[in-house]
C-alpha cells in the first residue's frame, strides 16, 4: 500500500541514484523493524524531497514505529496535503491519532480510508475504536 518510490529517471545523476538507494533502503529498514535506522537513512531525502508524498509516508511509517507519534502525525498529514486520496496514509493517520487518545479523530480518519478502499483492516480498526469511544462515553 506504499506511494510510488521515486525513481531515478534516465540519465539521472549520481545523487538521484543515491537518494533512490538511500529510499529503497530506508524502506528495507522499516520492513525489518528498524525504524531509527531508517530515519537515519532518509535524513538528507527528508530534507531535499519535502513535495514527496513516497518519502513523508515511508517517513511517517519510521516515526509510528519509533514511538514519535507526533512526527508521525505531520509526515501523514503532509502526505495528504500532497495526495489527498492517499487512503493507506489516512488509514495510518488515524491509527497514529488512535495512539495519541485523539479516538474521535482518529474514527474519522479511519472512515474516510474506509470508504476510499474497503479493506477489512480498515474495517476492523473503525470497529476496534468505536468500541473505545463508546467504553469511554
Amino acid at each position: 500500500m506504499m506511494d510510488a518510490e521515486p525513481a531515478p529517471e534516465p540519465g539521472q545523476d549520481s545523487s538521484g541514484e543515491s537518494r533512490f538507494r538511500a529510499f529503497r533502503q530506508a524502506e528495507a529498514l522499516v520492513e525489518s523493524r528498524r525504524p531509527l535506522d531508517a530515519l537515519k537513512a532518509l535524513g538528507p531525502l527528508l530534507e531535499e524531497e519535502t513535495d514527496k508524498p513516497s518519502v513523508q509516508l515511508l517517513a511517517g511509517r519510521a516515526y509510528f514505529h519509533s514511538a514519535q507519534l507526533r512526527r508521525a502525525e505531520r509526515a501523514f498529514t503532509r502526505v495528504l496535503e500532497l495526495d489527498p486520496t492517499d487512503h493507506y496514509a489516512r488509514f495510518v493517520l488515524g491509527r497514529t491519532l488512535q495512539r495519541l487518545g485523539r479516538l474521535t479523530e482518529a474514527l474519522a480518519q479511519m472512515r474516510i480510508a474506509s470508504a476510499m478502499h474497503p479493506i477489512p483492516e480498515y474495517l476492523e480498526a473503525i470497529s476496534e475504536v468505536s468500541a473505545r469511544i463508546a467504553l469511554r462515553d
